[in-house]
Parts: C-alpha cells; sequence; structure tokens
C-alpha cells in the first residue's frame, strides 16, 4: 500500500487548500449574516452561489465521482485528501464544490442504475449544481436501521407507482432547490426473500400528494445550509413506472451500493473536522490564561492535543487503507475496513471535538465558534448510514465466523 499523493491529487489538493483559504474561511462569516437576512431560512445565500462558480472555474467541481463521464475520475484513494479539506469547512466547502450529501449519493444512484432519461432529466442538472435532491428511506415508525423494516409502499397501478408512507430526517427536503427525491419503498411486501421486498423510485417534489411536513432538528440545529432534514408524507402519489430505478426488489442492492462511498466519504470529511478542532485548541490554548500560566502550559490540555493528533494519524490511515482496497478489491472487498471507519471515525471525532469544546469554556457551546455545530453533526453520523451498534454487530460476526 503506498498512500504518497500522486501527482494529480497533489495538484488538486493544493488547488483546494489555496481555495479554503482564498474563498471558503472567509466566507464562513459572511455566509451567516446573508441567511440571517434572507426571507426564508432554507434559501441560499448568495455567497454559496459565488463559492460554487468560483470552483468549478477552477475545475474544483464534482470531485468525488469515479466515472470520468460524469465526474472527476478520481480514485477514492485520491478523493480522499480532498474530502478531507473540504472536512474543515462542512457547511460550505462540500456544497461549493457540488460534493454534499445527499446529492453525491443520489448522484452515484443515477450514474450507476439510472436509465437514460433518468439521467437526462435528474443527473445532468445534478451534476452541473442547478438543482438539490433528497433521499427517503428513514421511518419514524420502525427501525430503519434494519432496511427490510421499511413499510412505505410502492404499488404498481398501470402505468403508474403510487407511494404512500411517512419518512423522516430526509435531508435537504427543506431546500427550494430540491426538485427531486429518491424514495425507498416495498413493492413486494410479501416477498419470501425479504431483501427482494424493496425498490427505489424517482418522485418530484413537486408531485401531487407529496408534503413536506416540517424540519427536524438535529440537537437543535436545523442545518439549513444542507437543506435541513425534513418529515415528508406521501399520500397516494402517483408517478410514472418509468421512474422506478432499476428493476423491482432491487432497492435493498441500490441502497448498499450508494452507502458504501458514502460512508467512506463522511469518514473523510470528519477527519478534516477533526484537524479543524486540533487547529482551534492549539490557538485557544496559546492565546488564553488560567490559574497564572497560558493553558497551552497545563497538562491536561497537553494530554488532550497529544491524543488528538496521535488519534486522527490513526484514523487517516485506515481510511486511506480502506479507500485503497474499494479501488483494487471492491466495496465488498473493502467490507470489514468500511465497517470500521465507520465506528472508528464518528466516535473519535467527537471526543475530539468534545475535547476542543471543553477547552472554550462558553465560547465553545456558543454560535461565535464552529465547535459545538461540528459536534452536533460528528455526533449524528453514529446513527446515519447506519447506527454504530448495526456496523458493529455486523463485524462481529464476520470476526466470528471464522472460528466456527
Amino acid at each position: 500500500m503506498d498512500f504518497a499523493f500522486d501527482a494529480r491529487t497533489e495538484e488538486l489538493r493544493e488547488k483546494l487548500l489555496t481555495f479554503m483559504d482564498a474563498h471558503v474561511y472567509p466566507a464562513e462569516q459572511t455566509a451567516h449574516e446573508q441567511r440571517a437576512a434572507l426571507a426564508s431560512p432554507w434559501d441560499t445565500p448568495a455567497i454559496v452561489e459565488e463559492l460554487k462558480a468560483e470552483a468549478r472555474r477552477q475545475g474544483l467541481w464534482n470531485l468525488f465521482l469515479p466515472d470520468p463521464e460524469h465526474g472527476a475520475g478520481l480514485t477514492n484513494l485520491q478523493y480522499a485528501p480532498l474530502a478531507e479539506i473540504t472536512g474543515r469547512s462542512p457547511q460550505l466547502a462540500p456544497t461549493a464544490l457540488n460534493c454534499a450529501a445527499p446529492d453525491t449519493g443520489n448522484m452515484e444512484v443515477l450514474a450507476q442504475f439510472g436509465d437514460e432519461a433518468q439521467q437526462k432529466q435528474w443527473l445532468a442538472p445534478l451534476l452541473a449544481g442547478e438543482i438539490r435532491s433528497a433521499f427517503a428511506m428513514t421511518e419514524p415508525e420502525v427501525a430503519s436501521s434494519d432496511a427490510t423494516n421499511i413499510e412505505t409502499r410502492i404499488a404498481r397501478d398501470g402505468d403508474s407507482y403510487v407511494l404512500n408512507g411517512r419518512k423522516w430526517y430526509i435531508s435537504g427536503a427543506m431546500n427550494p432547490l430540491c426538485q427531486i427525491f429518491i424514495v425507498m419503498g416495498k413493492t413486494d411486501p410479501d416477498g419470501a426473500d425479504p431483501r427482494r421486498q424493496q425498490s427505489m423510485i424517482l418522485v418530484p417534489r413537486d408531485t401531487p400528494g407529496v408534503e413536506v411536513r416540517r424540519a427536524m432538528q438535529v440537537y437543535g440545529y436545523e442545518d439549513h445550509y444542507h437543506g435541513g432534514h425534513a418529515e415528508v408524507v406521501f399520500h397516494d402519489v402517483r408517478v410514472p413506472a418509468g421512474n422506478l430505478i432499476g428493476e423491482e426488489g432491487g432497492g435493498f442492492a441500490i441502497a448498499q451500493a450508494r452507502l458504501g462511498p458514502g460512508r467512506i466519504h463522511h469518514c473523510m470529511r470528519l477527519i478534516g473536522m477533526a484537524e479543524r478542532a486540533i487547529e482551534l485548541m492549539c490557538r485557544r490554548a496559546v492565546a488564553r490564561t488560567a490559574f497564572g500560566k497560558p493553558l497551552a502550559q497545563q497538562g491536561v490540555v497537553q494530554e488532550w492535543i497529544a491524543d488528538a493528533r496521535v488519534a486522527v494519524e490513526q484514523l487517516r490511515l485506515l481510511v486511506l487503507k480502506t479507500a485503497w482496497l474499494m479501488d483494487t478489491v471492491g466495496n465488498k472487498g473493502a467490507h470489514t475496513e468500511i465497517q470500521a471507519i465507520k465506528i472508528a471515525t464518528p466516535r473519535t471525532v467527537v471526543d475530539i471535538l468534545d475535547k476542543a469544546v471543553q477547552l472554550h469554556g462558553a465560547g465553545g457551546v456558543s454560535q461565535d465558534f464552529p465547535l459545538a455545530e461540528l459536534w452536533a453533526g460528528a455526533r449524528t453520523l453514529q446513527l446515519a448510514d447506519g447506527p454504530d451498534e448495526v456496523h458493529q454487530r455486523s463485524l462481529a460476526r464476520r470476526e466470528l465466523k471464522r472460528y466456527l
């Protein structure tokens, strides 16, 4: 395994670091101010569109897609250090590069499983950053960590499908630019194979019967930058049969294909969040004095910073190994490592952010520093894309299987 940056990665990395310093970090405060002045908190601040235009002009666009027909054609190993950099400003940088979830996963689904008409109607404007999208899977009435529990019904009726169900924490759905949902539901609820009962289907937001009911908070935040997390009800929603993605019963397999890259992208960005936290810790430690000496000279603070550095270096190597395996042996071959980083990265980064909050005192929980919002986002990722416990269960069973 050689994790040295190749020439293209190094070139893009240098461009992206410059872009962050020159455009993204200075825009953070501007974005907050512009959002406060908007008629709706879900509208996009003008500075975000300016960042998108500049990123596209510089060729820092759709970096996540390995298919050169649609994206930058980077491998997972090439993309990993770039995603880490965007994680330093997770509210602005991924969106600026058109590399923000849930659009990334939805574009991957459409690129891999969508037919020509679906790609023309929905993938093309998503790739251009003209519209946003949402992925509707999680439901409040069932344990959605087990996808076989999904109850939303997708029933065939002639040349159409009719949807009925209730979803929540549907990321991006509050954004006015969100024009399309990828909805997972059951087309064959009585099928013998519980993993062949589900399908995925495209539902335009303006379809009659689609009700975006409310925004769901995450630890008190509404995540305006990424379009919120909504409760959405589908009541007798009728769409053409041609909106089905792939074949009936293929939803579970598509979901697994979608979540593999999504999990590693989250972990890459989390490392960037941890690096931002360490930077803020160090700046705070040398600038503040307590009990007669700088915080940087307090033993416990030094332990926090040292432990954070060790943990980040370990995580980065594991994420890079996972990216390398995905490139060389595929997602199935990297299954153990994908689960390992999904378990280890959010847990560790939450701890680093928690120490950074503690070091900042009251400022750490305030809106004057990004730490509280970063903590909420990282903590949520212990639930998103499958709770940690689900991955621990699967990983343990895989380990135990060798001894049974």
